[in-house]
């Protein structure tokens, strides 16, 4: 029986590749400084634990080798089996091990496909290629993205999206007394899950995913946005986020399944949209235990 092929991470490799002219230029303190950032031996000691699994075998692969424990909450329970044409919402507040937890989650209660709409970057995560469904606003592949897509909402599986896009971050909020404080939340969320969930007929389920990254994370994040870099520099930083957390806790809470009927009405129209979009989101935070 032939084995599984082992996915590895090697940043001088693909160092190497992308900057072939500069290569020979850059000490390799700065090679082994990068491969510590992004935990190279780590992460690969992980892809050799999982070697050969992928979609939700890959991420209970994942979260059991970090010992990472999922629990769920709030007010309701994800619909039942039979009723698997519905669409996740989910703030977005790790990075990474929050989409392997829900993906894990979902395909347990439902079983059979999974989907799960990405930034099409993250389809170098080849374990997860066969879940994902990769958004691509330009280039060649934008007409076969946006296929894909389309297939998956006319189907019969769930499908979970990060509204937001982008991972959590901290920001000033204000509070139910009128006070501003920082808070880990989501940056703007788009409108997409809203109108193919109506074009579709598909009912929206918000959760709550627990959990935050290191203050370091936060505190880089504000850095590159005071320099005004618009290259999310931080978000190398994520596998060892991923990492840090192993033996963690995280609770995802389970709010109110709203009819697609509902949906459609209340979105009609650019400020009826923008007030759904709203509406869910706060829904989310709501189920955040306090």
């Amino acid at each position: 029986m032939e084995k599984p092929a082992v996915i590895k991470i090697d940043v001088e490799s693909l160092i190497r590749q992308r900057l072939p002219r500069y290569y020979r230029f850059i000490p390799s303190g700065v090679i082994r400084w990068v491969e510590n950032l992004v935990r190279q031996d780590e992460m690969n000691r992980l892809l050799h634990e999982t070697a050969g699994k992928t979609g939700a075998e890959f991420c209970e692969g994942i979260l059991q080798s970090l010992n990472i424990t999922v629990t769920s909450s709030g007010p309701c329970t994800l619909p039942p089996r039979e009723q698997r044409r519905v669409v996740f919402v989910c703030n977005h507040p790790l990075g990474g091990l929050d989409g392997m937890a829900l993906i894990e989650m979902v395909h347990r209660h439902y079983g059979g496909q999974v989907w799960f709409v990405v930034n099409d970057l993250l389809m170098a995560v080849k374990p997860l290629e066969n879940v994902f469904l990769p958004i691509n606003k330009f280039g060649a592949q934008q007409r076969d993205s946006f296929r894909r897509i389309e297939e998956a909402f006319a189907g019969n599986d769930p499908i979970l999206i990060f509204p937001a896009g982008l991972v959590s971050r901290l920001q000033p909020v204000t509070l139910s007394d009128g006070t501003r404080a920082d808070r880990v939340c989501d940056l703007e969320w788009k409108k997409m899950f809203v109108q193919k969930s109506v074009q579709y007929r598909r009912d929206i389920v918000p959760l709550f995913f627990s959990g935050t990254n290191s203050a370091d994370f936060y505190r880089k994040a504000r850095l590159r946005k005071r320099l005004g870099l618009k290259f999310n520099a931080e978000m190398i930083l994520l596998p060892r986020e991923m990492i840090a957390a192993r033996g963690s806790t995280f609770t995802v809470a389970v709010g109110e399944r709203v009819p697609w009927q509902e949906v459609a009405e209340e979105s009609r129209g650019a400020s009826g949209m923008a007030a759904t979009v709203e509406r869910f989101k706060k829904a989310v935070y709501a189920l955040a235990t306090p």
